[in-house]
């Protein structure tokens, strides 16, 4: 009969045997009374007096589901987001709330769909990491008394109507077009500048632009040409440059 017991005894103890891991804590309850968090290793659990529910430590991921959202300029978008959070307090979240990740989930949407409707289009599409920031304060907020800290939020898609996509895609194609233009404009400016520059030169030093008909009629040459115009202008320049040179040999 003692062996009958102690068989019982032993095998009532190896089931009340838990091992929790090392990303995890037990909410321990005695009589369906709070008892305390127990930590990662071996733990006895005698049921049914003691009961133990597991909470996992680690970050999850959690997809907010696409939802369609009006910008404060009133455009509809589509807008789907993730979320990061894990557990900080074991005993609030499961004491305190019944399911935190189904309610983290629902707490997420709406505020993505609040905060998102604060801001137009344009602030969306260029301040998304304030609004990311903006969205995970507001959630952070009301998962606190849940014993759970979200550490980001990220919006990963954001789909746009079509009609505002061709739009879109006109105002760039024009934002650059103006660019262009203000970019050859800028061109043209710069070299009458240099033109102007050029020919206040060439105005002091005739022999100037001699030379320069001189590169020309050697690139003309280059082409193979059969005939070469000599503008009168130049054959002139040229005499009086050939008088000018024996007046200085006569004179020496």
């Amino acid at each position: 009969m003692g062996i009958v017991i102690a068989l019982i005894v032993l095998i009532y103890l190896a089931s009340s045997i838990r091992i929790l891991r090392q990303y995890e804590r037990g909410v321990a309850f005695l009589l369906g009374k709070f008892e305390g968090v127990r930590g990662p290793g071996m733990t006895l659990i005698f049921t049914p007096f003691q009961t133990m529910q597991r909470v996992s430590l680690r970050t999850v991921t959690m997809e907010i589901p696409s939802q369609k959202i009006i910008t404060k300029d009133n455009v509809s978008i589509d807008i789907a987001a993730v979320a990061y959070y894990h557990v900080s307090d074991p005993e609030k979240a499961v004491i305190a709330i019944e399911n935190v990740y189904e309610a983290i989930n629902q707490i997420s949407q709406t505020t993505v769909r609040k905060v998102v409707g604060r801001f137009s289009l344009d602030q969306l599409l260029a301040q998304t990491i304030d609004v990311n920031e903006q969205i995970k304060n507001v959630i952070d907020q009301h998962t606190e008394p849940w014993g759970a800290q979200v550490t980001a939020v990220e919006i990963k898609d954001i789909i746009l109507p079509d009609n505002m996509q061709r739009a879109m895609a006109k105002e760039a194609e024009a934002e650059r077009e103006r660019r262009a233009k203000i970019v050859a404009a800028e061109g043209e400016f710069q070299a009458a500048m240099r033109l102007g520059e050029a020919a206040d030169i060439i105005a002091t030093h005739p022999v100037a632009l001699q030379l320069r008909t001189l590169q020309t009629m050697a690139e003309i040459a280059t082409e193979k040409n059969s005939t070469i115009f000599f503008p009168a202008q130049f054959m002139t320049t040229v005499h009086e440059a050939i008088a000018t040179l024996k007046s200085d040999s006569e004179k020496t």
